[in-house]
C-alpha cells in the first residue's frame, strides 16, 4: 500500500503497522465542523515538533476557526484547499502523495493532516529538537576571528552562512541521501561565481550515491572524492562558517550534510591545507612568516626521521666530526639499528597520541604528556634508544601538529613509514626517489577536476599572493583563476592604503 487512500481509518492503521504501533508517533483524530463533520488525523514524531504550535495554534485552527457553515464550498474536494488558504495559520505547507513521502516527512519533523474522503495529506513544517546550539569550534580554533562554529542541525548551518552572505545568488539545493536514513544534504553555492561543470559534477556524483545510510559528511567525502586511492585530502572540510563563505566567495561549492558539523567544500587543492582562517584577520607579513613556518615543518615532520636514519646508516661524513662523536657515544650501548629505533619509537608515539584521544579528557593529556616523558626517558636510560632519536621523534611529532587542517596530518603520518624503510635501504638516495614519486602522485590528483598541485603546477605568478606568501588584501583583488574563470573581480584594484592629502 504505497498510495494513501480515501478511508482515514485504513490509513492510520497502515501508519501504526508499518511503524510498529511505536510510542514516540502521536496521533490526534479530531473532527472538522464542516456542513458535513469531516474526520481527520493529526499524525507527528514526539520530541521533533513544537508541542506549543501543535496544540496551541493547528488544533485549535483546526476545531475553532473551521466554523465554516456559512461558506459554501462548491465542491468537495475544495476542503484542502480552503483549509491551506484561510485555516491554517501556519507557513510550510505542502502536499503527500504517497506513503514513503509521508514517512520521511513524519520522521523529519513535519506534522501530517490526513482526511476522510481525500487521497492526499498535508506536510506542515513545525519542526523543533534539542541540538548543541552554536559554540565555539573545537577543531579550528583562533586567536582573533569569530567564535561561532556549525553544529548538527542542517537549518542551524544554512541561517549562519545566510548571515554572513545575505545575497539571492547564494542558492541552496537539498537532496535526501540514504535509503534508510534519508539523511538531507544541501548543497550551497553562488550562482555567477561557481563553475557551472563543477556545480554540475557535484550534483551528478551526489546523486550517484546508493547507500543505506549516512551518519558523517566523511562518508560523502569518500564517496565522491576524485581519487579513492590517495592517503592525500582532496575535499576540505571545516566547522567554521567564515572559513565555508570565503570558500563560497572564491568560486566553490559547499556540501551540508544533517547532523554533522563539518561541512565539505570542493574543489579543494593541496595548498589550501595550510591556511588557516586566522592569517586573513592578522596583518599580511606575519600571516606570511606563519605560512612558511608551516610549509617548514610540514618537511620535517615528513622527513626528519628518515633523513636522520639515512645520514647515520650510510653517509656519516656529512655529519660534522663533534656531532658524529656525540652521536657514535650515545648509540654505543643502542642493541638495534637506526631504522627499528626509530620505527619504535614512532610506533610508541602514535599509540600514545590515540590513547591521549580517546581517553576521558580529565586524564587523556596528562597520560599522552606523562607517558611520552616516561616512556622517552626510560627508553633513553634503558640503553633501547639513543637520546638523539628521542629529540628527532619529539620535533616530528611537534610540527605534525600545527597543521591547520588535522587530515593533512594524516597523509604526513602515513607517508612517514615508508620514506623510513627506503632511507634505510638506500639512503639518501631512497629518500630522493621516495620524494619524486610524492610529488608525480601529488601532481596527478585532481579536485573535482581541477588539478590538486594548482598554483605550483600548473605555476600561476597571479596566485603566488595566497600560496606560500599572503599578500596584503589591497593585492587580492581577483578570484584564484584556478577554481572559478567567472566574475574573477573581487575588488577594485590599486586599494593601497594612503595617508590623507592636505
Amino acid at each position: 500500500m504505497a498510495q494513501i487512500g480515501p478511508r482515514l481509518d485504513e490509513n492510520v492503521h497502515f501508519v501504526k503497522e508499518s511503524l510498529g504501533y511505536s510510542n514516540d508517533i502521536v496521533i490526534r483524530e479530531l473532527v472538522l465542523d464542516s456542513r458535513e463533520p469531516v474526520r481527520a488525523a493529526i499524525l507527528y514524531t514526539d520530541g521533533m515538533v513544537d508541542s506549543h504550535m501543535v496544540q496551541g495554534v493547528l488544533i485549535n485552527s483546526l476545531l475553532y476557526k473551521t466554523r465554516f457553515k456559512e461558506v459554501e464550498l462548491e465542491r468537495e474536494e475544495d476542503l484542502v484547499p480552503f483549509l491551506k488558504d484561510t485555516v491554517l495559520t501556519v507557513g510550510d505547507i505542502g502536499d503527500v502523495n504517497n506513503f514513503p513521502e509521508l514517512f520521511t516527512a513524519m520522521l523529519s519533523g513535519c506534522v501530517i493532516i490526513l482526511i476522510d474522503g481525500y487521497e492526499k495529506a498535508m506536510a506542515i513544517g513545525l519542526q523543533e529538537w534539542k541540538d548543541r546550539g552554536v559554540t565555539e569550534p573545537t577543531a579550528q580554533t583562533v586567536i582573533r576571528g569569530p567564535r561561532e562554529g556549525f553544529t548538527e542541525s542542517l537549518r542551524t548551518n544554512i541561517t549562519l552562512l545566510r548571515r554572513r552572505i545575505a545575497s539571492e545568488k547564494m542558492w541552496v539545493e537539498t537532496r535526501r541521501i540514504g535509503e534508510v536514513t534519508k539523511t538531507e544534504i544541501a548543497v550551497v553555492y553562488i550562482k555567477g561565481l561557481v563553475e557551472e561543470g563543477v556545480i554540475e559534477e557535484v550534483r551528478n556524483r551526489l546523486d550517484r550515491i546508493d547507500v543505506d545510510g549516512l551518519m558523517e559528511s566523511g562518508m560523502i567525502e569518500e564517496l565522491i572524492q576524485d581519487e579513492a586511492y590517495t592517503p592525500f585530502p582532496t575535499i576540505s572540510n571545516s566547522e567554521r562558517p567564515d572559513v565555508v563563505a570565503a570558500n563560497l566567495l572564491e568560486g566553490r561549492v559547499a556540501i551540508i550534510v544533517d547532523g554533522t558539523p563539518f561541512v565539505l567544500t570542493v574543489p579543494s587543492l593541496f595548498v589550501e591545507f595550510f591556511h588557516s582562517a586566522e592569517d586573513y584577520y592578522q596583518r599580511a607579513d606575519f600571516s606570511t612568516l606563519i605560512r612558511m613556518l608551516r610549509f617548514v615543518s610540514f618537511f620535517i615532520a615528513l622527513l626528519a626521521p628518515s633523513l636522520y636514519i639515512a645520514i647515520t646508516t650510510f653517509h656519516q661524513e656529512m655529519l660534522p666530526t663533534q656531532l658524529l662523536i656525540s652521536l657514535a657515544a650515545q648509540r654505543e650501548g643502542v642493541p638495534f639499528p637506526a631504522l627499528v629505533e626509530a620505527l619504535l619509537m614512532e610506533i610508541a608515539f602514535e599509540i600514545l597520541r590515540e590513547a591521549g584521544i580517546r581517553m576521558p579528557r580529565a586524564v587523556g593529556q596528562a597520560i599522552s604528556v606523562v607517558g611520552t616523558l616516561v616512556i622517552g626517558q626510560a627508553a633513553v636510560e634503558a640503553g633501547i634508544v639513543s637520546a638523539a632519536m628521542v629529540i628527532v621523534v619529539s620535533i616530528t611529532a611537534i610540527s605534525s601538529f600545527i597543521f591547520p587542517a588535522v587530515n593533512m596530518s594524516i597523509p604526513v603520518r602515513i607517508l612517514r613509514f615508508p620514506l623510513m624503510l627506503l632511507a634505510a635501504s638506500f639512503g639518501i638516495y631512497g629518500i630522493i626517489v621516495g620524494v619524486l614519486g610524492l610529488v608525480l602522485h601529488l601532481c596527478s590528483l585532481r579536485s573535482f577536476g581541477v588539478p590538486y598541485m594548482s598554483t605550483f603546477a600548473p605555476f600561476s605568478f597571479k596566485e603566488q599572493r595566497d600560496a606560500i606568501l599572503r599578500a596584503p588584501r589591497w593585492m587580492m583583488d581577483k578570484r584564484p583563476e584556478s577554481i572559478t574563470k567567472r566574475n574573477m573581480r573581487r575588488q577594485p584594484p590599486n586599494l593601497k592604503p594612503k595617508p590623507p592629502e592636505h
